[in-house]
């Protein structure tokens, strides 16, 4: 018989995986809104100067009707604008809402059920199976992949799609040695006073990239290096003193065969560098798990199965009949972790903690390396009209004498 306590289900554990598929869309959502308030105060701003200074011109005779009526068609063409603007940052927080009810409804349906064992529970798994192999396809740059799989399942609001397309997009620009998307993605709205609220040194250290590729490009004139250095990296002299001395000394050390003083600045390394900085930068911003969420669940699986036996090897006798650690090879053979497929993969997961034993008391080991309790096994024997000193498998149907098993000892 079943364990109930072992069938049945943790919802709020579950729900732990879970929380960046309610996450993502909220951030979203206040990263939209945000937006939308940016382009409505700056153009807002730029209206209510324009009308002031058009009607104060007016009234001191400095301007013609015809200067009037033209900041009158620019202030109109300005506001038009913004309506489409608003327009779009309206359909963009509706396709958010719409995700956000699909996924509330997905999770939802965990708690119409009550255990593992539940017909329904099995579908929702595969569900979740899909959205996590969607999100590893998607970490990994496999978009078109990601996408195929979305559609197929039919599971598109239920995954970001969009989201990390544009990032592994980003990405891929910066590892082809072009950080314009970058800077443009640092700068847009109101990401550049999110990120220095996070105090991110993301949009330096691209700027100090750039400044790199200029003092590397032997055409560029000293000029145009200094100009670059005092707009850009100059008001960081203080928050990042090295990186910015590092930058003056570059411009009286230009890069040949002969100097290497500043090799690892001009390390093509840097560029795999400044990609891993962009992708923990944008998964911090929209709080999203710095790994894809199939390792984190399949790391959870494995120390839930994972014991100190699983990494330990037991000599085995050749010949003659099984001996403790024999039988303890035995058992090993039927433990996933044991298994070739997992045991390397497991060995860096933590062991799991277990307030109460699910082993069956009084273990015995049958020569097939399948152990039972002894309760178990005299209640099977009985029902099946065996012999007194019979036992029998209850998976195989095998029949041993009791002779031939072996107690087992946990400690």
């Amino acid at each position: 018989m079943g364990d109930i306590a072992a069938t049945k289900l943790d919802h709020e554990n579950h729900l732990l995986l879970d929380q960046p598929l309610l996450r993502l869309p909220i951030e979203l959502l206040r990263k939209n809104f945000r937006s939308a308030h940016f382009e409505v105060e700056k153009d807002g701003t730029y209206i209510k100067n324009t009308l002031k200074e058009t009607a104060t011109a007016c009234v001191n005779g400095g301007a013609s009707q015809a200067d009037v009526l033209k900041n009158l068609d620019t202030m109109i063409a300005r506001m038009r604008g913004v309506k489409r603007k608003l327009t779009a940052f309206a359909d963009e927080e509706q396709r958010l809402h719409r995700h956000e009810e699909a996924r509330v409804r997905h999770l939802n349906e965990l708690y119409s059920m009550y255990g593992v064992d539940d017909v329904k529970y099995e579908a929702w798994s595969r569900t979740r199976l899909d959205r996590l192999l969607v999100d590893y396809l998607l970490r990994h740059g496999y978009n078109q992949s990601a996408r195929a799989l979305a559609q197929e399942k039919g599971i598109e609001p239920l995954v970001d799609l969009d989201t990390f397309e544009q990032m592994s997009r980003i990405r891929k620009c910066i590892l082809n040695r072009s950080v314009t998307e970058a800077l443009a993605w640092c700068t847009a709205g109101d990401t550049k006073k999110e990120l220095r609220k996070m105090d991110s040194n993301l949009e330096f250290m691209l700027r100090f990239q750039q400044y790199i590729e200029l003092v590397r490009d032997h055409s560029t004139k000293p000029t145009e290096i200094l100009s670059y250095a005092r707009k850009f990296l100059l008001p960081y002299q203080h928050t990042y003193k090295k990186e910015v001395m590092q930058a003056c000394g570059m411009l009286a050390v230009r890069p040949s065969a002969e100097t290497n003083v500043y090799a690892e600045l001009y390390s093509p390394d840097r560029w795999e560098m400044l990609a891993n900085l962009f992708t923990s930068t944008h998964n911090a911003l929209l709080s999203l798990p710095s790994v894809p969420l199939l390792h984190v669940a399949l790391s959870s699986g494995l120390s839930a199965l994972k014991t100190p036996a699983c990494h330990s090897s037991h000599p085995s006798s050749a010949a003659g009949p099984p001996s403790h650690s024999t039988s303890l090879s035995l058992a090993s053979s039927v433990c996933p972790i044991c298994s070739t497929e997992l045991n390397e993969l497991a060995r860096g997961v933590p062991y799991a903690f277990h307030s109460k034993s699910h082993v069956e008391p009084d273990l015995f080991l049958l020569p097939n390396g399948r152990a039972y309790g002894k309760a178990r096994l005299d209640e099977y024997a009985r029902k099946a009209g065996l012999l007194e000193d019979q036992v029998k498998d209850l998976r195989t149907g095998e029949v041993f004498g009791y002779e031939r098993l072996r107690k087992v000892y946990i400690t």
